[in-house]
C-alpha cells in the first residue's frame, strides 16, 4: 500500500508502516530525523500523487486548546484561520483513507468533532496525552497494551529549545497500532 505520512519529520509512523512492507513516505517542511523516504517540502506538492492512505499530523501551534490564551491574537492576525484551512485541505485530499491526528483543539468546534480520542497508556506508554483522530474510511484504533501509570510527562515538560520537537513526536506504540490495524 502507498502511504503518505504528512507533517512528520520524526519518521516514527513512516517506519512503522515500512517495517510491515508498505511503501510509506514522510513529508514535512523539516528534514527527517530518521533515514528513510522523506519529501522535504509542502505536502500540497505531493498530496495528489495517487496515495492509498494518508496519516496527517498538522502542526497544533495555532489550533490546540492548550494555547487558548493566545487565540485572540492568532485570530486577529489570521494564523488560526490559516491553520484551519490547512486541516480542511488535508481532510479534503483526494485519498480514500485518511487519519488526521491532533491534540484537543479548535478543529472540533470549527470543522467537526473527532471520531476518536486516544491516550498513550492504551498503547504501552504510562503517560497521558489526549489525542484526537479524525478518520475517513478507517476504523477506530483498538488499544493494544493498556498500562498503569498516568504521568503527564508531555504537559509538564519545562521550557526548552527542543520542547516543541519532543511534544510533537508520535508514541511508538501508537505508530505501531496505526500500521498494524490500518495497514
Amino acid at each position: 500500500m502507498k502511504v503518505l505520512i504528512a507533517c512528520e519529520y520524526s519518521g516514527e509512523v513512516r517506519e512503522a508502516f515500512r517495517s510491515r512492507g508498505h511503501d510509506a513516505l514522510s513529508c514535512d517542511l523539516l528534514p527527517t530525523d530518521a533515514p528513510g523516504p522523506h519529501y522535504q517540502g509542502p505536502v500540497e506538492d505531493i498530496i495528489s500523487d495517487g496515495w492509498d492512505m494518508m496519516l496527517a499530523f498538522p502542526p497544533c501551534t495555532h489550533l490546540a486548546v492548550s494555547g487558548a490564551r493566545w487565540f485572540k491574537e492568532k485570530r486577529a492576525d489570521g494564523r488560526q484561520q490559516e491553520a484551519l484551512a490547512f486541516v480542511r485541505m488535508l481532510m479534503d485530499a483526494p485519498i480514500d483513507r485518511i487519519a488526521i491526528e491532533n491534540p484537543v483543539s479548535i478543529i472540533s468546534s470549527h470543522i467537526r468533532k473527532p471520531d476518536q480520542t486516544i491516550q498513550p497508556w492504551q498503547f504501552g506508554h504510562g503517560e497521558t496525552k489526549r489525542t484526537c483522530l479524525w478518520l475517513k474510511n478507517l476504523p477506530k484504533l483498538e488499544p493494544t497494551d493498556i498500562v498503569e501509570g498516568r504521568e503527564q510527562r508531555i504537559w509538564k515538560m519545562p521550557p526548552s529549545a527542543d520542547r516543541w520537537r519532543e511534544r510533537s513526536k508520535t508514541f511508538q506504540g501508537i505508530a505501531d497500532a496505526m500500521a498494524e490495524q490500518w495497514g
